[in-house]
């Protein structure tokens, strides 16, 4: 038998014991190593933020915990408001519909000559019905849903914990990496680290720019269509539509197109309107100003990360996919070589009637000078 052989068995079987330890543990820190790539994406997003009051002359420690404090002062807002509304109508829908089911039953025997006996299922919705004791008791049930949460408030806290370490010892930390690293590989990995902060930060200011404006122009039609809680629901229909690329607004929009339906104030059809009508605007003329040189990426991209990050991480994935996809996207064409792209219709779009037609205008314009 060579000699090399029983080394080469030893290397093998220890390479494969090594690799299954290697497994074991990242089973058991997966949980841990989810949490710490959550900070780190916050980080990147929230450490602009902090490097700007650093330049006007606040301490980055007091800077970190200033940011901290204006992010939960507005997720309880949001939170708070969102939560008063779901509560409202919803004792107000159990509240209308005997009078929604009678409506329908009337309605399908005019139409249908269908004879319905719905005395049993508005039983269910009148006082010791089963759907009126839901109602009742569902501000009991949100505190009971609140107190199963708290088991999740270890795992908050940690993410609080390194997000702060990470930003206010983001100058400290990268010393301490690029110290074992040579010179280039130093310049690569800064590079790297600025190119996240960069795109991550960006994204998530953009998105609170658009949110904002969604927020206001929905609040002003909402109060103008005569829709209530116009706050609440623009303030919904901003936050929620930013952070779910393309089809974000419409789904946000069938909370107020059903508050609309159940309210007799309000016209669902001019919610509907307003909201496609908005999404339009902002995809063509708001979007691409607000994002062009913070997520340079095609929508249809977009939204498959999205749903990469979501088969991934679940939720937390879906909202990290963005701007990691920016992140790696902006790192890996620094280093891709462009080349000349041969002429075939393939590579062209066939222009449009309106392209034509402005090509001609300006053939046929006369020159100056």
């Amino acid at each position: 038998m060579p000699p090399w052989i029983p080394r080469a068995v030893v290397v093998f079987l220890l390479g494969v014991t090594a690799l299954a330890i290697s497994y074991w543990i990242f089973l058991r820190l997966r949980g841990l190593l989810s949490l710490l790539l959550i900070s780190l994406f916050l980080s990147f997003a929230l450490e602009p933020a902090v490097n700007w009051l650093e330049r006007h002359g606040i301490r980055r420690g007091v800077g970190t915990g200033m940011v901290f404090v204006g992010v939960a002062v507005v997720a309880a807002g949001f939170v708070l408001a969102v939560g008063s509304l779901v509560v409202d109508q919803a004792n107000t829908l159990v509240d209308r519909a005997p009078g929604y089911i009678e409506d329908a039953e009337l309605w399908a025997e005019r139409n249908f000559d269908v004879e319905i006996d719905a005395d049993e299922l508005v039983q269910e919705f009148q006082e010791g019905g089963a759907a009126a004791d839901l109602a009742t008791g569902l501000a009991d049930d949100l505190v009971e849903v609140g107190r199963q949460l708290l088991t999740a408030v270890f795992q908050f806290l940690a993410v609080l914990l390194f997000t702060f370490y990470l930003i206010a010892d983001g100058p400290r930390l990268r010393r301490a990496v690029c110290s074992v690293l040579p010179e280039r590989r130093q310049r690569e990995v800064l590079r790297a680290w600025n190119l996240a902060i960069d795109k991550t930060g960006g994204y998530i200011y953009s998105r609170a720019l658009l949110a904002v404006i969604a927020f206001l122009s929905h609040w002003i039609a909402f109060a103008v269509i005569g829709m209530p809680f116009p706050l609440p629901l623009a303030l919904w229909v901003g936050v929620f539509s930013q952070f779910i690329p393309t089809v974000g607004t419409y789904i946000a929009g069938v909370l107020p197109v059903l508050i609309a339906v159940l309210d007799d104030d309000a016209s669902p059809i001019w919610v509907l309107i307003f909201i496609v009508v908005y999404q339009q605007l902002e995809n063509y003329l708001l979007q691409p100003r607000i994002t062009a040189q913070h997520l340079d990426m095609h929508p249809a991209v977009a939204f498959g990360m999205v749903l990469a990050g979501a088969a991934l991480l679940g939720a937390t994935g879906a909202l990290l996919a963005l701007p990691a996809g920016a992140t790696l996207q902006a790192f890996i064409s620094t280093y891709l070589n462009r080349h000349e792209v041969v002429e075939s219709r393939l590579t062209h779009a066939r222009p449009t009637r309106t392209t034509l037609l402005s090509r001609l205008r300006s053939r046929r314009r006369p020159a100056t000078g």
